[in-house]
């Protein structure tokens, strides 16, 4: 700290120690310089990363993890636009990441200053709010409101730009009285719940859909309370392929035959079919932070749209559960068959001599998850991906989620092990996935935060592949081909692990191995390049 003065970095660096953060997710560069150095002072780890789009993807996965806001620090002007991209798949998962960046002094702009940029205009259509800092004293009580933003109402992606001159002048005062960082909780009514209650009581094949808020650990076991309070099945959606979610089975079936569906901080979007993945009569209930997303749903169904609240999902599922009185049986148990539904062929599935069938590349590694209490499991590309939310489970389950974006499962990886330091860190990923971040074992290396990453090497970019081959034809094939590179020699010489895999057996003793390593690994599997599955039964 310059000896003397408490400047602005200092108070937001300070704001951010108090909101309970610890580490950072950045990488350096001439505008965030100010706050590097005041983080010392403050007690802040900074992860020191490769990209800019990593940070964000690392903060992202943070804050999925652990349910606390994950914070992204990145340089200004083209460092705030590398990073802007990963905001995109923060915001389809909800998750409740803050993106920091540095910025041309305010005394400056408009005067054509270095690496001056509109930032918070381009950041705005990807978060939930995006300005820039008026000053010094404006930095810390800034933060605590970027803070409130991304964990209230429906979660998201926040931005912040900090402009040079803001964080190396004196900081009169912080700013910050009170619970600064606390985000006000809007609950659903008794009345409300009951009503709702009652609707789902008289269907006869009710479903209950929640959001990907929902989609963590503890999430997921409030989910679990409700179903078994209320004996309705509740289930949480997270991924791009919606009602094709190899997750969640053969849902799609019983989602067209269900005739009451509530949505609880569930959006009524494509992964819906915009409402025809159910059938004409099914009438629906809606409880949502946001009254835009309850127009979207009346435009969709109209009429059929019987009820609907403004209230946050969480507070939500607590008043249902509280007020619910369990009766549903056969249907549940129905539906619950469907969840879990995977072809009998699956378990003789077989593949070209060298290849494995991506079957037998993942489902032994479900020894590792099953090995520890808070195991996750990342799962990143395109059909590997479906693939492996197929065949594998994890206390803790971080994917690319709705954006459908490929590329973040080794900075998922990395913050996944930060914010688990004991547990099995199981990361699959394609190999055009690898080539997005693979730098980031690196990171890996230099933090010693090791994980065992499964690329299935089809040599090429398969989901696009499998589009062509069946809207177009073979003979029309072009722009998927990759080479079979050796991803296991790419992470040695990182100075992580790496081995190569082409021979079923030799899976789940190499996956052993990389555990054991201690080290970022690397299993590059040779895989059939499959379609993702479609389990219709």
């Amino acid at each position: 700290m310059t000896a003397g003065k408490h400047r602005g970095a200092d108070a937001l660096a300070q704001a951010i120690a108090a909101s309970g953060a610890r580490r950072i997710f950045t990488l350096s560069g001439n505008h965030i310089m100010p706050v590097f150095d005041a983080a010392l002072d403050a007690g802040i780890e900074l992860i020191h990363v490769r990209h800019e789009a990593a940070a964000v993807h690392m903060a992202d996965a943070w804050a999925r993890i652990t349910g606390q806001p994950g914070i992204a620090l990145v340089t200004g002007g083209p460092g705030h636009a590398n990073a802007v991209g990963a905001l995109y798949t923060a915001a389809m998962a909800e998750s409740p990441a803050v993106l920091l960046s540095g910025h041309a002094p305010n005394s400056q702009l408009g005067q054509g200053a270095f690496q001056e940029m509109r930032q918070a205009d381009i950041a705005a259509p990807l978060v939930k709010a995006a300005w820039t800092s008026a000053g010094p004293d404006a930095l810390a009580p800034d933060f605590a409101k970027a803070i409130r933003c991304a964990r209230g109402g429906r979660p998201g992606p926040v931005h912040l730009s900090l402009p040079n001159d803001a964080l190396d002048q004196p900081a009169n005062h912080s700013g910050l009285h009170g619970d600064p960082f606390h985000a006000t909780s809007q609950p659903l009514s008794d009345n409300d719940a009951d009503a709702f209650l009652a609707a789902l009581s008289r269907a006869r094949k009710p479903v209950i859909l929640a959001g990907p808020a929902c989609l963590t650990r503890v999430g997921r076991a409030k989910l679990v309370a409700l179903e078994s309070a209320c004996g309705i099945p509740v289930i949480g959606m997270e991924s791009p392929r919606g009602v094709g979610d190899p997750s969640l089975g053969a849902l799609a079936e019983m989602l067209a035959i269900a005739d009451c569906v509530l949505l609880l901080g569930k959006r009524l979007d494509f992964t819906l079919k915009f409402g025809k993945a159910f059938g004409a009569a099914c009438e629906f209930l809606q409880v949502d932070a946001e009254e835009s997303e309850v127009e979207r749903t009346r435009r969709a169904v109209g009429s059929r749209l019987v009820g609907s609240a403004l209230a946050d999902a969480f507070p939500a599922i607590t008043a249902l559960a509280a007020r619910a009185e369990e009766a549903m049986g056969p249907w549940r148990e129905e539906v619950r068959a469907a969840l879990e539904y995977r072809p009998s062929a699956w378990d003789t599935a077989t593949a070209a001599p060298g290849r494995l069938h991506p079957v037998q590349a993942l489902r032994p590694l479900q020894a590792l998850l099953d090995s520890h209490p808070d195991a996750v499991l990342v799962s990143d590309g395109g059909e590997i991906g479906q693939w492996a939310q197929a065949c594998l489970h994890a206390p803790h389950r971080v994917i690319n989620g709705v954006a459908g974006s490929i590329g973040a499962g080794l900075p998922f990886a990395v913050a996944a092990r930060v914010a688990v330091p004991e547990a099995p860190i199981v990361a699959v990923m394609g190999d055009g996935t690898f080539g997005f971040h693979c730098a980031e074992i690196d990171t890996a290396v230099r933090y010693r935060l090791p994980f065992v990453a499964m690329v299935g090497n089809d040599a090429r970019w398969n989901a696009e592949y499998q589009i062509q081959l069946r809207d177009y034809g073979r003979e029309r094939l072009v722009g998927c081909e990759l080479l079979p590179t050796r991803y296991d020699e790419v992470a040695r010489a990182f100075g992580g692990f790496g081995e190569w895999v082409t021979e079923p057996g030799e899976l789940l003793p190499a996956a052993r191995r990389a555990l054991q390593s201690g080290l970022p690994a690397v299993l590059n599997v040779m895989v059939e390049g499959l379609p993702a599955p479609n389990l219709k039964r």
